[in-house]
């Protein structure tokens, strides 16, 4: 015969339980802003994608795309701003040339909020794009417009 639990042993249980889940996800990859990097992989969202490698990262918004190069540094609060290149004209055929631009983000836990001012020299504006999230570990639903495979 079984006696019955007492609230001790259900609370003791239940902070074992709580333990695990929190081990589980502080080991399953979780970003958080005090990381000194953006992390390399794929961040993705709806009509936005974010391929980082130790060398490049590419992003998608919408039909554009652009690179930042090396590996993104973020400050202690998860932010960055980075000076890279863009193509606004990139579907279905690239047009133009690749622009001068500033991508400025965010790091919160797994999601990337990022912002980019294309200084397009074409048509003499510039062009703000954002802002966007995307999160790590997504894969990018893009739309008409697929993400390069890089």
């Amino acid at each position: 015969m079984h006696e019955p639990l007492s609230l001790r042993a259900v609370l003791a249980g239940s902070a074992v339980v709580a333990a695990g889940l929190l081990a589980t996800a502080c080991s399953d990859g979780m970003l958080s802003p005090s990381d000194d990097q953006l992390a390399l992989g794929t961040w993705g969202g709806d009509d936005a994608g974010v391929v980082a490698t130790d060398s490049l990262t590419h992003v998608h918004v919408g039909c554009t795309y652009g690179d930042m190069p090396g590996s993104i540094p973020l400050g202690l609060d998860g932010r960055f701003t980075v000076d890279g290149s863009y193509v606004l004209r990139a579907y279905p055929i690239m047009v133009g040339p690749s622009l001068p631009a500033q991508f400025s983000g965010r790091v919160s836990g797994r999601a990337l909020t990022l912002a980019i001012a294309v200084n397009d020299t074409v048509e003499k504006k510039l062009i703000a794009l954002g802002p966007v999230t995307v999160v790590y570990g997504h894969t990018p639903s893009m739309g008409p417009c697929p993400i390069c495979n890089r």
